[in-house]
């Protein structure tokens, strides 16, 4: 019972707090009311008498009324400008703060709609200190124009004096503004006006005719003015507003519902500053009272507080504690922990990050560098050499390390690079490969001397073809690899290419022919045009087979397919090699030209691996049985899209060979 009876004493005791803080404020603005009243007397115009602030007379002095209530006085009649209309001011009541309008543009003409480029009224008129009176309860008209009549629509009520044969002007009405939302599709927005409230109507808020809006707007409707506006003392909104507030809190204290108890407690204090911004609209009355509510809110906020604490957020506390301990014995494995514990009874081998140091004697010999990190030659326990590659921490959240493992983990091909181990602690990740002592294919395709016979280099591009296509059709979910190039080519000692590098590629169904991949995923110059506009076809293995296509090319020119220092007519290999080799076909001088049997099978098995379209292109399987067999059943393929005349050789018939 004492509890209860607290409560309210000290709410009393609040309100009586606002209210003393704000009697400085209050005894200043009475001051300069009276000076206001003084210096600004009132005015008359027409039948309407003793017009006083917040009115002023066009040419009254700055400090009398306010601004966007200013009068025009013109043949008895007072004229204000609201928004980009003019309006006639019939009626004002300082009493219920209100004063009637009627739109001056309607003149006495016997078809009158407002103005078209009036705004609509949709949330009051277009001024700061100007809301129509009682505005969730006006109704609205809205005139629209139609390039079609509406017919059958109850809603829409024509304007006969306004529309044509081919132009139809109707008038809707209704609350707010739901009719100019659903305006008909053939019909644009003319005009919109207030009505006034839709209870003094004697149809409610129902449709009416063109000729009763007429009336209607000739009758005018009414904007409220804020009463801070009205010649009301500053105490008259806050007594009004204490009143309210303590009416409404001993309201819900009189229940015996806790919830409407602790509703009345909290929400005396926004109560109280909704009522002072609704009668002041947001003066320095307002801020004033915002300031004041604020600090006895604060003031209210740190005894609660105070009292909880005691009672309830330490022992709170003590059990969050308690979680968060066993939270940190509980924690949750990441994507690539997960990932690993499935792979554990697949393949490769989990060494910590210690066996890695170990293995490479502190990383002392680096094989070489990269955008994915650094590769450190080592020795395994029966001097078995790996390569381990240190994956940079910062690479994404560990998606090239899982595609990585997953691809290559329990692969074994000859053609493939087998995967000896891998290392995750934390953010330190290492793949552990079989050592490669020849390096990539990289360096030997394009070096100045002739590496590989013609023989050697068709071995190697049967190897690498057979690796791509296991991992299309080899396993239990086709891999693809997207990014095949010299660079991701290892040699062992016997010089047997083997695919690496499987930081792109993913797995997927065997069945599936369309592949949803995000982004393009490549090097430039090998990546397949489905890869970067879907518009060339579906992302599909035979993206892959584009990219081998290009790297084919590099092998068999031994130059990179776009070489900047070579002739205009050669700057682009493969373009140059499609003319050379369609021309040589339309003369009949191939052996003439000296080209070898060899070369040319590779030329052309590589052309018809970068057609534009992945239909066009073979499988890996077709591949493979074309570099096997000889050059005289290979047949010249379409000419790519970007092959032309522009970069054939003007003079030069040389031959292909390097």
């Amino acid at each position: 019972m004492t509890n209860s009876v607290a409560f309210p004493r000290s709410i009393i005791l609040q309100t009586l707090v606002i209210s003393s803080a704000l009697l400085v404020l209050l005894a200043k603005t009475g001051a300069e009311d009276t000076l206001r009243q003084a210096v600004c007397p009132s005015f008359s115009c027409g039948h309407l008498q003793d017009i006083k602030h917040p009115f002023r007379l066009r040419g009254d002095p700055p400090g009398c009324g306010v601004q966007e209530y200013e009068l025009v006085c013109r043949d008895s009649q007072a004229i204000i400008h609201i928004d980009k209309g003019r309006y006639f001011v019939t009626n004002i009541s300082y009493n219920d703060s209100v004063f009637w309008v009627v739109d001056a543009s309607l003149d006495n003409s016997s078809c009158p709609i407002p103005d078209r480029n009036q705004h609509p009224y949709i949330y009051g008129l277009q001024s700061g200190n100007m809301t129509l009176l009682d505005l969730e309860e006006s109704t609205w008209a809205a005139f629209v124009s139609c390039s079609r009549m509406i017919k059958d629509n109850a809603i829409y009520r024509p304007v006969a004096c306004r529309s044509t044969n081919t132009y139809f002007v109707y008038v809707l009405t209704s609350m707010l503004s739901y009719s100019v939302r659903n305006v008909q599709p053939s019909c644009g927005y003319l005009a919109m006006t207030p009505l006034g409230s839709w209870r003094t109507r004697p149809n409610g808020y129902g449709n009416y005719d063109y000729e009763d809006v007429v009336k209607f707007m000739r009758t005018g409707f009414a904007v409220r003015f804020p009463l801070y506006l009205a010649p009301w003392k500053y105490s008259r909104i806050i007594n009004r507003c204490l009143n309210s507030s303590l009416s409404k809190f001993h309201e819900k204290m009189s229940s015996s519902n806790i919830l409407n108890q602790t509703l009345a407690i909290v929400g005396i204090d926004m109560h109280f500053l909704r009522c002072v911004n609704y009668y002041s609209y947001q003066t320095k009355l307002f801020w004033a009272a915002v300031v004041m509510v604020s600090a006895v809110s604060i003031v209210k906020f740190i005894i609660v507080f105070a009292i909880l604490s005691r009672l309830l957020f330490a022992p709170l506390s003590v059990l969050t504690f308690l979680a968060y301990k066993y939270w940190l014995t509980k924690i949750s494995v990441d994507a690539v922990e997960r990932f690993l514990q499935m792979q554990l009874a697949l393949g490769p081998t989990r060494y910590a990050y210690t066996d890695i140091t170990a293995i490479t004697s502190h990383f002392k010999e680096k094989l070489g560098q990269g955008g994915y990190g650094s590769v450190y030659k080592g020795v395994l326990p029966g001097d078995v050499h790996v390569a381990i590659k240190m994956l940079v921490s910062s690479m994404s959240n560990g998606e090239e390390f899982i595609s990585e493992v997953s691809s290559i983990g329990s692969i074994h091909h000859v053609n493939i690079v087998r995967l000896v181990g891998f290392c995750s602690e934390e953010m330190r990740r290492a793949l552990v490969y079989e050592y490669m002592p020849r390096g990539s294919l990289e360096k030997y395709i394009f070096s100045p001397e002739k590496s590989f016979s013609w023989d050697k280099l068709n071995q190697i591009a049967l190897g690498i073809a057979r690796g791509i296509d296991y991992l299309h059709r080899g396993c239990d979910m086709q891999i693809l690899h997207f990014d095949i190039k010299p660079h991701n080519i290892l040699l062992d000692s016997d010089f047997t290419p083997k695919i690496a590098d499987f930081g792109l590629a993913k797995l997927y169904p065997r069945d599936n022919s369309f592949l949803p991949v995000s982004a393009a995923r490549g090097t430039v110059g090998y990546i397949a045009p489905e890869m970067v506009s879907r518009s060339f076809g579906a992302i599909s293995s035979k993206s892959d087979v584009y990219s081998f296509g290009m790297l084919l090319l590099e092998m068999a020119g031994g130059r990179r397919n776009v070489d900047p220092q070579a002739s205009r007519s050669q700057t682009y290999y493969p373009s140059w090699v499609y003319n050379q080799l369609t021309r040589q076909e339309v003369g009949g001088i191939s052996e003439a030209v000296g080209i070898h049997q060899v070369e040319r099978k590779l030329c052309v098995v590589a052309l018809w691996c970068i057609q534009m379209k992945p239909d066009d292109r073979p499988a890996m399987s077709e591949v493979i049985d074309m570099l096997e067999a000889g050059i005289d059943g290979l047949e010249m393929p379409p000419e790519p899209f970007f092959c032309g005349d522009e970069f054939a050789p003007a003079a030069d018939s040389s031959v292909l060979s390097r």
